[in-house]
């Protein structure tokens, strides 16, 4: 009999494991097909635990996990239960756990997620993987800091079908939602046969049983008027828009109030729902719009007037990327609001009566003016207040319609020219049509001459509007030129967009040299800088990026002619097919040298030469692509050479590696000098 016992729960334990779906692991028995890296640290599975764990015992950075090849054409949620547990508080390199996605055909890993969140008890973490047509692994990676005994563990991960946003309660870490906690009201688990407080119901919805489970708040313990217990839904981490449907039940003696909120990461708070005050004896199902372009989380809260007010239960969260109303009509897309006037002004306008106030302009490549910010020899808007007949002069450019509701981030470059006092010399307003109200959003401050920098601005309106670019001189005798390019318009506040984990493959030397490393440091080599460089006449007076920002260059006056500087990539991975490598070079100076761009396979010493310039080539910023191919490990290596004179600081910024051909064709990909016609502007 005991060995029938024993039989039954082994059976039970299998047919458990059988329900996994791949990729879902307990880390009972085994791994489930996860794999570690054996270039680090080792994973050490505790069967009896049910756990994995990599600590500080042994030297060295970081322990890699993978998974099995995984495909999902359905959109799914990962979960992941997890701890950091370290003796230290306060670590300058805290230990952390990064889970990545590697993507078939795709040189660099995708970060989902990253936390440095130490915890007494496991945490849980929820994220959307959108469906995909690509075979792809997860990549769990802990990173074990400077702390001296660190440990990173991790419980479970469960891989399911659908959304992270949906729950029917019934699994012990309930998908990630939590109880915001209050002295007095707080949501419980309730069913599954505990005996609850008077909130009992027979059953749950998702089960209709009394072993089902659901979500309770009760007044029995309100101290207060106006108690509020909150319901904190995991936040969403790929846009999803269409229909958010649950089951509630209300019993109530005196006025209950149930509401839900959509909050988003700068605590912006909007109520999407209400409930109306008639009674529901049984599960009632509520549906309601929802539209989550960015991070946000859902907030179901319930307010108490009483301690004899009653209680709601809530079960069964659903999502369907179908909107529940009738609402048709594409979400805003908001690269419609963007331009980088390479072909056209898109769908930015000017107001004939204001005259011509912004022009597209071109400038050839050359050493006396810069040229636009996308490319370095495409075209931007200028909106040139010297030829004005009278002070005041005004050029207006209006944006497309935005509609009204959303958080907006704006980004736009530009840059002044020839102006005394810059303050106020270029302004961006909001002009809300039917009201004819405009609101200044931005204005120039002060910022350094003649050098493409960023701006950005966040805004939310209630009503739809536009934004209007607006260039003017104060002075008859103070005007300038007034240039404008690469304007963006993105859903979500900038600093939530700035939170948002960085694009892979891409490189703006912000935070450091990214994956890039030094063949020998010391005099002949990269350095990372902002400003200006030291010497007049060459060199970048700031980065591509945003004007005030960092990029690397080679210091000429510390080198020797013909002295060579390597930037070497870590080994990338092979994939089939053409990769595209974008960046943004700068050569600027009478006795400039070479900048080269070479691939290195894995195992083979050749470097094969991929791209050229030579000689100075402009005072801007100017765009490399190069396309190549490589289906074994590779390393890039960018060669800068100091050329005859001082005169020579080669830079270089804005790194971006594409899986795929390039959608554009750069015309030389070998050259030397540039062309006679300088200085020329081409209207």
């Amino acid at each position: 009999a005991v060995t029938g016992a024993r039989f039954v729960l082994a059976a039970l334990r299998l047919a458990g494991a059988a329900l996994l779906s791949p990729g879902s692991c307990t880390f009972e028995d085994s791994a489930c097909g996860y794999q570690w890296d054996y270039a680090h640290l080792p994973w050490t599975l505790h069967g009896e635990g049910h756990y994995i764990s990599v600590d500080t015992s042994y030297e060295g950075e970081k322990a890699v996990l993978s998974s099995p090849d995984l495909y999902s054409e359905e959109w799914s949620c990962v979960r992941l239960i997890y701890q950091i547990a370290t003796t230290s508080d306060t670590s300058p390199d805290p230990a952390r756990l990064n889970l990545y996605l590697r993507q078939e055909g795709e040189s660099f890993d995708r970060l989902l997620w990253s936390t440095k969140e130490q915890s007494d008890s496991w945490l849980i973490a929820s994220l959307d993987l959108m469906n995909s047509t690509k075979k792809y692994k997860l990549v769990l990676e802990g990173e074990m800091g400077q702390d001296k005994s660190a440990s990173i563990a991790v419980f479970e991960i469960k891989i399911t079908s659908g959304y992270c946003i949906e729950c029917d309660f019934e699994e012990n870490h309930l998908c990630g939602y939590v109880n915001r906690w209050n002295p007095n009201v707080n949501w419980f688990v309730g069913g599954g046969n505990i005996r609850n407080s008077q909130a009992i119901l027979p059953k749950d919805h998702t089960l209709n049983s009394a072993l089902g489970h659901y979500m309770y708040v009760d007044s029995v313990y309100v101290k207060h008027f106006q108690e509020v217990a909150q319901l904190i839904s995991p936040r969403t981490t790929a846009p999803i828009s269409g229909c958010l449907s649950f089951y509630y039940k209300l019993k109530q003696e005196s006025s209950i109030v149930f509401t839900l909120y959509l909050r988003d990461m700068s605590g912006f708070y909007e109520e999407i729902w209400k409930t109306d005050s008639a009674l529901n004896a049984d599960w009632a199902l509520a549906e309601v719009d929802f539209n989550a372009p960015y991070p946000m989380e859902v907030t179901f809260e319930v307010a108490f007037n009483s301690a004899k007010g009653g209680y709601v239960a809530l079960d069964d969260i659903s999502f369907s990327p179908v909107y529940c109303s009738n609402q048709t009509g594409m979400p805003f897309n908001p690269a419609s609001a963007g331009c980088s006037f390479e072909e056209d002004l898109c769908n930015f306008y000017q107001d004939k009566k204001d005259g011509p106030g912004w022009r597209r302009v071109k400038v050839k490549r050359n050493v006396y003016r810069a040229g636009d910010h996308t490319t370095g020899f495409g075209y931007y808007l200028l909106a040139n207040t010297k030829f004005t007949s009278q002070p005041g002069y005004i050029g207006r450019l209006y944006g497309p319609t935005l509609p009204g509701n959303l958080q907006f981030c704006l980004r736009f470059y530009y840059a002044l020219y020839g102006f005394f006092k810059m303050s106020g010399t270029l302004a961006v307003y909001l002009f809300e049509e039917n009201h004819v109200v405009q609101e200044k959003i931005w204005s120039v401050l002060d910022s350094p001459k003649g050098v493409w920098t960023q701006a950005e601005i966040s805004f939310k309106k209630p009503m739809p509007c536009k934004v209007v670019f607006v260039s003017w001189c104060k002075s008859f005798w103070d005007c300038g030129l007034v240039a404008l390019d690469d304007v963006s318009l993105s859903l979500g506040s900038c600093q939530a967009a700035d939170l948002l984990l960085p694009s892979p493959g891409e490189c703006t030397f912000e935070k450091d040299e990214c994956v890039f490393t030094q063949k020998k440091r010391g005099r002949g080599s990269w350095h990372r800088k902002r400003g200006p460089t030291p010497t007049s006449y060459t060199g970048p007076k700031g980065d591509h990026t945003t004007g005030v920002g960092y990029y690397m260059y080679i210091e000429a006056s510390n080198m020797v002619y013909g002295q060579r500087a390597y930037l070497v990539s870590r080994s990338l991975r092979g994939t089939p097919g053409k990769q595209c490598l974008t960046f943004f070079y700068h050569m600027y100076g009478a006795g400039t040298g070479l900048l080269s761009v070479y691939l290195k396979k894995e195992g083979d010493d050749e470097e094969i030469p991929l791209w050229r310039r030579t000689g100075e080539q402009s005072i801007s910023w100017l765009r490399g692509l190069i396309e190549y191919e490589s289906d074994t490990n590779y390393q890039i290596i960018f060669e800068a050479i100091r050329g005859v004179s001082i005169r020579s600081d080669t830079a270089i910024d804005d790194i971006l590696f594409q899986a795929g051909p390039c959608l554009e064709v750069e015309e030389i990909q070998f050259s030397s000098g540039y062309p006679d016609s300088l200085n020329e502007i081409e209207y």
